[in-house]
């Protein structure tokens, strides 16, 4: 069992504590008990009502993880799968991943620090193929994709 820390936000960089804390109250409890659990490398499964910051508790933490080495020093290729319904593929990628690096990377500048250099893949069904043999020639340090398109990237040559 992990302890949730008194400030959710301890283990976080400051670009990454200052934007959150810059535009939310406070995190949620599923945010703050998901947080102390990845921190303390333990595999982690959020479950919670809609609304609660479930996705935003994964992509902060993984950002935040992305953005403290500069791409040029991390060994090519994608470091977090983001698996979404079809329906819900949009708002996840819109809100709780871009959301916080355009966030993010203002913060990083106004504080002088180097900015993140996190790339975002996305692969449905509608993704044209030029698109798809651009994500697999270089793959994106994020993809979001859906079930069926994973099961299709796993399966196919």
């Amino acid at each position: 069992m992990t302890t949730v820390p008194a400030d959710p936000l301890a283990r976080f960089s400051v670009v990454a504590r200052d934007w959150f804390t810059g535009t939310f109250a406070a995190p949620t409890p599923a945010q703050a008990e998901a947080w102390a659990a990845i921190a303390d490398g333990h595999n982690t499964l959020v479950i919670a009502p809609t609304g609660s910051g479930k996705t935003l508790a994964a992509f902060l933490w993984a950002i935040d993880s992305l953005a403290g080495a500069p791409r040029s020093q991390r060994a090519p290729g994608t470091r977090v799968l983001y698996v979404s319904p079809l329906k819900a593929l949009a708002v996840d990628v819109e809100r709780n991943l871009r959301t916080p690096l355009a966030g993010i990377t203002r913060v990083a500048q106004r504080l002088g620090l180097p900015v993140p250099e996190i790339t975002v893949g996305v692969r449905s069904g509608d993704t044209p193929p030029a698109r798809r043999r651009q994500l697999i020639a270089a793959p994106p340090d994020v993809l979001i994709t859906t079930p069926e398109s994973l099961f299709l990237m796993l399966t196919s040559a």
